[in-house]
This record gives C-alpha cells, structure tokens and sequence, in this order.
C-alpha cells in the first residue's frame, strides 16, 4: 500500500540525543523526511543516512527541513551506530518495528524484525510528496536528490 498522497501517520519516538521527537512537532516548522532503516547493523542503511547526514544541516537551515531517521534497533545500537559513523543527526529508535510497519512494513530476518527501507518526503501538511521504498536492501534515495526535490516544490526535475 503506497503512502504517497495520504497522510502520514504521526509517531513519537525516543530519540539519541536524549527524549522523544513526534512527527506532527517537526511538520509545525516545515517538511519533514523520514527515512526507514533495516537496523544499526545494515551498511548499505549506514550509507545513506551519510548522504543524509550531508545535506541536513542545510536543508534545516534554509528549508526548514527535519530528517527523522527511524531505526528498527533501540536507543544505545542507535547511539552506537551514530557515533561509528559520526551522524550529525539524531537517530529514532523503533524496536519493535511499530512506526515501520505503518510506513513501509517489516520483515523477518536474521537480525529479527527490521523495517523495509524507505524515504519518504512529508510536506508541512503532513502529506506524503514522495515515496520510495526498496525493492533489494541496497536500494536508497539519497539525499542531494530529496534536497533538489524539496527545494523544486516537491517535483521531481530529473523525471
């Protein structure tokens, strides 16, 4: 089922940097990217939350962007994860795979319950511009292409 169009089902979660963060707190100051990743385990996830890492600050500052990154893993893998990787950015924990099964669903692997990955673009209206979720685990939308996306009022130029 596509969320692309619809409304983007709000969640709290705890974060790295300490408390919990709320989807419907972030939309109040601009769009909001969300991405969800397999687990603090998953490289080709680690990379592309390094493409976002790139880019957040900017689109925070001139776009009034958030990244939430939301991890299938819990707070002290997350922290682990974002300081191996040197994350500029807070990560979500999400353990039981309950905010990643409203968005792109879970599976079961080795790892145990891990959220399909995805990005997804939520505009301030909290509705769903962009939706891509991976077909293969090495599938990501990075994020120098969310940022031109954002900036070209949520239309895809390179289509």
């Amino acid at each position: 089922m596509s969320l692309e169009g619809e409304s983007a089902p709000d969640f709290t979660l705890e974060s790295t940097a300490g408390g919990e963060v709320s989807l419907s707190d972030t939309l109040e100051d601009g769009p909001t990217v969300v991405l969800v990743n397999r687990g603090s385990w998953c490289s080709f996830c680690a990379e592309q939350l390094q493409t976002f890492d790139e880019v957040a600050y900017d689109l925070w500052f001139n776009d009034g962007v958030d990244i939430l990154p939301v991890v299938t893993d819990d707070t002290q893998a997350l922290t682990e994860m974002r300081d191996r990787f040197d994350l500029g950015y807070q990560l979500l924990a999400d353990p039981e795979g309950e905010v990643a099964e409203q968005y792109s669903g879970t599976e079961e692997t080795s790892h145990g319950v891990t959220g399909i990955a995805a990005t997804y673009v939520i505009d301030e209206d909290g509705i769903v511009q962009y939706e891509q979720v991976a077909d293969h685990p090495a599938d990501r939308t990075y994020g120098n292409w969310v940022r031109y996306f954002i900036r070209n009022e949520f239309t895809d130029i390179f289509a």
